[in-house]
């Protein structure tokens, strides 16, 4: 990992982006630095909030380029507008979501929910013509009972986990 002032970060940030137009991906970490060894407590009692520690940002593309830089409180601000700045005009690149797709799985799970909903009625005769219509009513009721309890099921093993 390459630790680098401010300017050189946005410069190799802004490159990265560059690179990365037609694909690939970039991950961005924020973290909060501190010095001490060991684990570190976010509060304490005697802490009055006047501590105020720097913030370390991280740059990678998952393979080979790896970089970072530290902000000081004091400068948060500024760095914050650049960065923001930056972000902005390179997510121009980005694809758009494909909201069909979402859409139809929306459509697809409220219609399974209907289908849960509605009481299956097993008519037709035991014998003989509409027999296999009969048949195939006890198979699909069988299955909504079972695909009822699957989820009753987990909405108690989600109230349980509450």
């Amino acid at each position: 990992m390459q630790l680098v002032d401010n300017d050189t970060f946005f410069k190799q940030l802004a490159a990265l982006f560059e690179s990365t137009t037609k694909s690939g991906s970039i991950w961005l970490t924020h973290k909060r630095l501190t010095y001490d060894e060991g684990d570190v407590q976010m509060k304490s009692e005697e802490d009055d909030g006047s501590k105020e520690y720097p913030c370390l940002v991280r740059v990678t593309n998952g393979k080979e380029i790896n970089f970072s830089t530290r902000v000081e409180p004091g400068q948060l601000e500024k760095f914050h507008t650049t960065y923001g700045t930056l972000l902005k005009s390179s997510m121009t690149s980005m694809r758009k979501r494909d909201k069909k797709r979402e859409k139809q799985k929306a459509e697809d799970a409220a219609r399974r929910k209907r289908g849960l909903a509605e009481i299956i009625t097993v008519e037709g005769a035991k014998r003989g013509n509409g027999r296999r219509k009969r048949q195939r009513l006890i198979k699909r009721a069988l299955a909504q009972d079972e695909a009822r309890k699957r989820i009753a099921e987990r909405e108690d093993a989600k109230t349980k986990a509450k």
